[in-house]
């Protein structure tokens, strides 16, 4: 009987469970570092007001379908770190059983496919090159034989993939690309990767999985991440002091913090703290373009 059940393959999950499990895999909580670049490149281009199609169908893109390839890839190749994850099977990441894979590997074309015809039809081959490459860092991020994931340093340096999205706007209107704030979310993608992976140290050591994090301990990792959010606020000088202090005051502050109690526990605590970060940054850009607009009407 147990090896009747043993070859009895799982059940389809119900169309409601599928839609909720696929959004959790998403991590809506995360949207923003996907579509806050989408909404920095139309502000850069000057078209953040500009309502077009090919505006609309970007920013749709970079929510949920985006980030379903980005983490559903990623739950797929991290079963194993996930099932003794604490903190994974809620809205900081799913915890997926055998009968999600299936569908959730599916699901992801599926979802991707109309919008990535579109931009074959509708940008420009620098556009398009430009999302390919962001969506090609982020599978060989999760999937082997390359599996950056698992390769400390490389790990968390393929992170410069979550900037590419803000050149976009720029080279569909054949502008010059914004050099000094797509080096500065490189710089940052980089930092906030390493400082975030600190708080699964323990589940990626009990899977055997190396990161920048295992490698180099909790120490070593704030120093690393530290370095690069004070090479992300440098690299923004040239465009806004205030955002660049933000981004020292804040992410800088956290990786300190992490320094002075350098323990898994406090990566933890602080998490919550990371994750509202690209908030707080978004909101410090956004006040300087509600003065730019505010100058703009008074002269």
């Amino acid at each position: 009987m147990n090896r009747t059940r043993a070859l009895t393959p799982p059940a389809p999950l119900a169309p409601a469970r599928l839609a909720r499990q696929l959004l959790l895999v998403s991590r809506p909580a995360l949207w923003i570092n996907t579509v806050g670049v989408g909404v920095v490149g139309l502000w850069l281009a000057g078209s953040l007001w500009s309502w077009e199609a090919r505006w609309l169908v970007l920013l749709l893109w970079l929510t949920f379908p985006y980030n379903l390839l980005i983490y559903g890839l990623n739950d797929c190749s991290d079963r194993a770190e996930d099932a003794v994850s604490e903190r994974k099977g809620g809205w900081q990441g799913a915890r997926l059983e055998a009968e999600h894979l299936r569908p959730l590997l599916w699901a992801i074309p599926f979802v991707n496919a109309p919008f990535v015809l579109y931009f074959v039809l509708a940008f420009p081959s620098a556009a398009l090159l430009t999302l390919t490459l962001a969506m090609l860092l982020f599978t060989l991020y999760s999937l082997p034989p390359v599996r950056f994931k698992s390769r400390p340093l490389l790990d968390s340096l393929s992170n410069v993939a979550y900037a590419l999205p803000v050149l976009v706007p720029a080279q569909l209107l054949g502008q010059p690309w914004p050099l000094w704030p797509l080096l500065a979310l490189m710089a940052w993608s980089v930092g906030k990767h390493a400082f975030d992976a600190v708080q699964d140290l323990t589940a990626d050591r009990s899977a055997g999985v190396r990161t920048v994090a295992t490698t180099l301990g909790v120490v070593a990792t704030a120093r690393w991440s530290l370095g690069w959010f004070v090479l992300a606020g440098a690299l923004l000088l040239p465009v806004s002091e205030l955002s660049a202090c933000s981004v020292w005051l804040m992410s800088g502050a956290l990786s300190l913090r992490l320094l002075r109690d350098p323990r898994e526990a406090t990566a933890r605590r602080l998490y919550p703290l990371s994750l509202l970060s690209p908030w707080l940054l978004g909101a410090v850009a956004g006040v300087q373009l509600v003065y730019q607009l505010a100058r703009a009407v008074a002269s």
